[in-house]
């Protein structure tokens, strides 16, 4: 995936100057904690957020009690932009799963600089046609590949989005990207260990060895990341100048010293 960008969100930082400024001034930079439900399923969409690092997972409750990702996004994309089809509720569950900040603005905020933004719209079109392929390429995934091949997979998809070879990831998350129990996930984890993808794991980290970790994948994730860099920085867009980037944080710096607000960290998922 291409080098993070000097606004922090990939998806603002394809917007011209003049688009960006639409939002900037709405925006409150959050922090997202390790395992906050930033929306739940059946629940209405009441915050967008566009991670500036971190990864939040799309996740699907099973009747049976069982969870399922059926996609990520990090600072590539946003959570929430549904609201931007009408008022709804969300389909699925958003969890953070390694913790980072996000920038936060309203669903009514968003749709108001929407309306004025042929740039902004173009971006959300193609944000949301990338996140369905994703979850069309992960079920097709789920039903044509070892759960290896999809545990290397995953996990090369969580290193394009946090710094090192060292991944916050643990086996519970691991058990939900894959659909699996833990047992599953332990041996699935061994056997990358013996090829030499994982160098070591422990209970809340996982070190990879990027290049045998590649070797150990299926051809998805080649074709879900050159699907996913399509979402910004399109030859029609242009990045921000270096202005844009400090009036952006400007505004947002003093959100720091604020209490999270709950829908960045106040909620957690449900036990099964």
């Amino acid at each position: 995936m291409e080098q993070r960008t000097r606004v922090g969100n990939r998806l603002l930082a394809a917007l011209p100057p003049a688009d960006l400024d639409l939002l900037v001034r709405h925006f409150r930079l959050v922090e997202l904690e390790r395992d906050a439900v930033l929306v739940r399923s059946g629940d209405p969409i009441e915050r967008i957020y566009f991670p500036l690092s971190g990864l939040v997972a799309f996740i699907m409750d099973m009747p049976s009690g069982q969870t399922v990702a059926t996609a990520v996004v990090g600072n590539e994309g946003a959570v929430g932009v549904l609201t931007t089809l009408g008022p709804s509720r969300s389909p699925m569950t958003a969890v953070v799963r390694v913790a980072g900040t996000a920038l936060q603005i309203s669903p009514a905020q968003f749709q108001a600089a929407l309306e004025r933004s042929s740039a902004l719209r173009g971006a959300v079109q193609t944000l949301i046609r990338a996140l369905m392929a994703q979850f069309q390429h992960v079920a097709a995934c789920n039903a044509l590949h070892s759960v290896t091949a999809r545990l290397a997979r995953w996990l090369l998809e969580v290193h394009d989005r946090v710094d090192g070879k060292i991944l916050p990831v643990t086996q519970d998350t691991l058990s939900e990207l894959l659909g699996v129990r833990r047992p599953t996930v332990t041996h699935v984890v061994s056997k990358l260990r013996a090829s030499g993808g994982i160098r070591s794991n422990r209970r809340s980290s996982i070190e990879i060895d990027r290049p045998r970790l590649e070797a150990a994948a299926c051809e998805c994730y080649q074709l879900m990341r050159r699907r996913i860099d399509l979402i910004v920085l399109t030859e029609e867009m242009k990045s921000p100048p270096l202005g844009a980037e400090a009036s952006l944080f400007a505004g947002a710096d003093e959100v720091r010293r604020r209490t999270p607000t709950r829908g960045a960290s106040g909620q957690r998922p449900r036990h099964h």
